[in-house]
């Protein structure tokens, strides 16, 4: 572990009982780190309260007013991600587990030590520290995420539960387009977003009437043009709740065409999103092959003629290739298959 110069902001707190133990740690160490010190148990409990939380407190073991375990377990109970260590003259078998077991001390040292060691040993700790707080705020990412996603499939089902055709379209979408995505060696996090963008793709649904979602027979102009706002509605729906994936885009562009003939902005080529091209592909398969309000499903051979004749021109041609060969292979499956 070798010291790095963005440790010279880290605060680090030694404490002893002995003024000329202070005065040597002051010389070698603050050049180093961000230090402060501490003339035994009872002073460093005040300067951490003034001062704290540290990164690491090393405190020695043998102090009149508060032993450096019991301080170290004290510092445990008040800032349980301090790295905390024990640097003493007096060490025997007994100290030490009594040292790991009371203060869940992550280095026990003996005097004397060398400045570079402890050096290294405080910028040991540190990486420590740091690693143990990215884990905590990962998992914590992780939950919201996880939150998040739960979130999202209860819009789903609200559309589902407001337009029973739909059932199962936006998850058979979703499936389809991870696929594509896997194929694409698209990153994982983005197939995560993707995943999640499909999954509530047609969320806007929510802001169209239910007789005109069911309707049987064709629908009027005035009726598609209703159908037509769900990708803007969906969009602004999750506009603004601050999410790393650009899920907002994905349902706003899930109908756009590289010429520029698609809805609801026109966007051609570049334009759209990869997420966007995947997702639109996906959509029109599952879409074709199901049962729809007007029809019934049409199967895979006929979604495999609509991409063909789509292909470069209304759909990225990467992502038709993959979807037929998908297709081919049975891993996009017909309801009944």
């Amino acid at each position: 572990m070798a010291w790095r110069e963005e440790y010279r902001t880290v605060p680090v707190l030694m404490v002893d009982d002995e003024p000329k133990v202070l005065d040597a740690h002051r010389r070698t160490l603050r050049a180093h780190f961000d230090l402060h010190t501490a003339l035994g148990g009872t002073a460093a409990l005040e300067v951490m309260e003034a001062h704290g939380p540290f990164a690491v407190v090393v405190a020695d073991y043998k102090m009149p007013d508060l032993d450096g375990i019991t301080l170290l377990a004290r510092v445990a109970a008040l800032h349980p991600e301090t790295v905390r260590m024990i640097l003493t003259g007096y060490a025997d078998m007994d100290t030490a587990i009594r040292a790991v077991n009371t203060g869940a001390i992550f280095r026990f040292m003996t005097k004397p030590t060398d400045p570079d060691d402890l050096v290294m040993v405080i910028s040991a700790g540190i990486e420590h520290a740091e690693m143990v707080r990215n884990a905590r705020e990962l998992e914590i990412v992780r939950r919201l995420k996880d939150g998040f996603e739960q979130t999202l499939h209860a819009f789903t089902r609200l559309v589902e539960f407001r337009d029973p055709y739909t059932s199962g379209h936006m998850d058979r979408t979703a499936d389809i387009a991870v696929m594509i995505a896997e194929r694409m060696d698209m990153a994982d996090d983005d197939i995560a977003g993707l995943r999640l963008g499909a999954t509530v793709h047609d969320i806007g649904k929510v802001a169209v009437p239910s007789h005109i979602l069911n309707k049987q027979g064709e629908l009027t102009d005035a009726e598609f043009s209703i159908i037509k706002a769900h990708a803007e509605v969906g969009a602004e729906i999750f506009t603004g709740l601050g999410v790393e994936w650009p899920i907002a885009r994905m349902i706003r562009e899930h109908h756009e065409r590289l010429d520029g003939s698609g809805y609801p902005d026109g966007l051609t080529g570049d334009e759209m999103l990869l997420q966007s091209k995947i997702l639109c592909v996906a959509d029109i398969i599952d879409a074709i092959i199901t049962d729809r309000p007007y029809r019934h499903g049409l199967g895979k051979s006929e979604a495999a003629g609509y991409l063909l004749e789509g292909r470069a021109r209304l759909f990225d041609a990467e992502v038709v290739d993959i979807a037929l060969s998908l297709m081919d292979e049975g891993r996009i499956r017909e309801p009944g298959d």
